[in-house]
């Protein structure tokens, strides 16, 4: 086992891994930026190193500083947790050339899937079923059309050399192509540097189910069983849970073994999640393969009874799994929700501020896995995702309660967040009967995140006004717009009512 771990990453991933290591007798550094320099994983790792100014590009992604931090500390491995460097081939090589560990696939394995398309030839290669469609960039809107009117429409046009909904189009007529090409490979080179897409067929309706895969350095491959990640906005999951309405037994063994012969094929070792779309049918279609840890793991680990990390850590090590294939049955449901600084009544702005009062939620089989506290700053440097809220309980019924439950426990002041978006997630009826699908989201937005206030809300509000009246009534004093109909002078520099400061938090929970 290493003796030190370098973070190479910041908020609730950073501070996963460093608990993790924490656990297995390991030390950690931390890096951060200025941006970060009051972060919660700053003040948990044993030693942490300032590597630049906020943006990513000058901090978190320099890879060079990072390597050389970690050789200046005397840490023998790197974990880049997701995002940032995670995916990046270069990276994972010139870590292992400058004589550390990288905790992760190998450079090889990441190149093999880190092309979509070059991710589609393997898999067909390995008899892996894909969704119909070329295997490399097309050259121009004529060739797209040929593909397009070779398969039917719709069609969707995908950038090869990444994800998260980026260089992505929908295209339903032959007249669209050439636009949407564009745009798609516009977007591309912005976001990944590589301007190449590719096109397959569009499945209608399908789920977004994706399989959890383990390897270790003697030849062990197995499958944690599969996620349900349909609620997507964007192409950007929101919430997950372990395991999936639509998947049976049978379909689980099926998909969990197409799974591990993608992994096989590309050498893997380590932590991935290989990416499925299944129809309404049952037939299911390999997309593409994250060679990392993901967002959502913690779903996978509460039903499954295993901590990922720790066995990222422990392969990277050298140790071998000590399990076998049926260890891993789901055992109850887990639920996953991305909460993030954005404002869904808003078409989902981002917000930015200090977060001036945090509540978090407890009890039995709830999980918080955060990287913000009362007095953090949030701007607009780093992705949106504050925290993930996850519950777990032994069925899915229960599951959906317990994180109503959880999430009216929370309370975040000084930001917008998403909390309220998932609350009503959870109260809604198709969801909460499974009946979901990747565009489900979209199709539902409007009255997912439009105005809406219960009666009970209403009388919560009521007794809080009333109760503020009362205090001001019998403190001598009038409420601003009172004074203002009376023609009386208000007094300033009041300090706030406790009544108003503790209804304006129930308010907000």
């Amino acid at each position: 086992m290493f003796n030190k771990v370098l973070v190479a990453n910041r908020g609730e991933i950073a501070l996963r891994v460093i608990r993790a290591c924490q656990e297995l007798g390991v030390k950690t550094v931390a890096v951060y930026s200025e941006a970060d320099a009051q972060a919660p994983h700053v003040r948990e790792a044993d030693e942490a190193v300032l590597v630049g100014p906020p943006p990513s590009s000058q901090s978190y992604l320099v890879g060079e500083r990072l390597i050389e931090v970690a050789l200046r500390t005397g840490a023998q491995a790197i974990h880049p947790g997701y995002g940032f460097l995670s995916e990046r081939a270069w990276f994972a090589r010139a870590v292992r050339d400058a004589g550390l560990v990288f905790i992760g696939p190998p450079a090889e394995a990441i190149e093999a899937m880190g092309s979509k398309t070059a991710a589609r030839q393997l898999a067909i290669a390995a008899g892996v079923p894909v969704v119909p469609g070329n295997t490399e960039g097309v050259k121009d809107a004529d060739e797209a059309i040929a593909i397009a009117e070779a398969y039917g429409f719709p069609v969707l046009l995908k950038a090869a050399a990444g994800g998260g909904g980026k260089g992505m189009r929908v295209v339903r007529a032959k007249e669209d192509i050439a636009d949407a090409l564009a745009s798609a490979r516009r977007e591309a080179l912005n976001a990944f540097g590589d301007d190449a897409v590719y096109l397959e067929k569009y499945i209608e309706g399908p789920r977004h189910v994706e399989i959890q895969v383990l390897a270790d350095t003697h030849g062990n491959v197995m499958h944690l069983g599969e996620r349900e990640c349909s609620v997507q906005r964007r192409h950007q999951k929101m919430i997950e849970e372990a395991p999936s309405v639509a998947v049976s037994p049978e379909l689980r063994a099926r998909m969990g073994a197409t799974a591990v012969a993608a992994a096989k094929a590309a050498g893997y070792v380590n932590a991935g999640t290989c990416e499925f779309l299944l129809d309404k049918d049952g037939q299911y279609y390999f997309l593409e393969m994250n060679t990392r840890i993901q967002v959502e793991h913690p779903v996978t680990e509460l039903v499954m009874g295993i901590d990922l990390v720790q066995w990222q850590i422990r392969i990277a090590a050298g140790e071998a799994l000590p399990f076998a294939q049926k260890d891993f049955t789901p055992r109850g449901w887990a639920i996953e929700c991305r909460i993030t600084s954005e404002d869904p009544a808003n078409g989902f702005l981002p917000s930015t501020g200090r977060i001036e009062y945090l509540h978090l939620p407890s009890g039995p089989g709830v999980r918080w896995d955060g990287g913000i506290e009362a007095g953090s700053v949030v701007g607009l440097h780093y992705d949106p995702m504050l925290a993930k809220l996850i519950v777990h309980a032994p069925t899915r019924e229960l599951a959906i309660s317990r994180m109503r439950r959880a999430l009216l426990e929370l309370t975040i002041d000084g930001i917008e967040s998403s909390r309220a978006f998932h609350l009503r997630v959870m109260d809604d009826a198709e969801f909460q009967r499974g009946d979901i699908t990747i565009q489900w989201l979209e199709q539902r937005l409007g009255t997912l995140t439009g105005p809406h206030t219960d009666p009970e809300t209403l009388r919560l509000a009521a007794i809080a006004a009333a109760l503020v009246a009362h205090e001001e009534r019998s403190a001598g004093r009038v409420s601003a717009p009172a004074a203002a109909a009376a023609g009386n002078t208000v007094v300033r520099d009041v300090p706030p009512s406790a009544w108003a400061a503790l209804a304006r938090r129930e308010g907000l929970r």
